[in-house]
């Protein structure tokens, strides 16, 4: 099994109209968390409407990336919400008892963690 390790992001909070105008590179992931509210990896430099809006770099995160049958196998042994089916897709809830953010590709899913949980969620997806 893969280990977990540390990932920075850009977070941002802004106006929700101003978040749906940010532009990144095709290969960089956008995570939208919340109304107002997304994460960049890797962190980027963004443009943003918002005079107001917050950006930081935030560590407070690991992950891995697992292969999807892997990643398949586990979460829907530990998951109650419903995996979304369509790709690429993002999701978050709890899995295993752990807040869990999930990014799905085509064919692998990157699920992130809060960093102190990482070594939990190791030991969770190993049993």
């Amino acid at each position: 099994m893969q280990e977990f390790s540390r990932m920075l992001a850009t977070r941002i909070v802004a106006q929700p109209s101003a978040l749906d105008q940010i532009n990144v590179a095709d290969d960089v992931i956008v995570m939208r968390t919340a109304a107002d509210e997304l994460l960049i990896f890797p962190p980027q430099a963004v443009e943003i409407s918002d005079a107001y809006a917050i950006i930081i770099e935030d560590g407070s995160f690991s992950g891995g990336w697992f292969e999807m049958e892997e990643a398949l196998n586990f979460l829907l042994h530990n998951t109650e919400w419903e995996l979304p089916t369509t790709r690429p897709a993002f999701a978050q809830g709890n899995v295993a008892g752990i807040p869990t953010k999930l990014h799905f590709e085509i064919d692998r899913v990157l699920i992130l963690v809060p960093a102190p949980y990482a070594h939990e969620m190791e030991a969770r997806m190993s049993d």
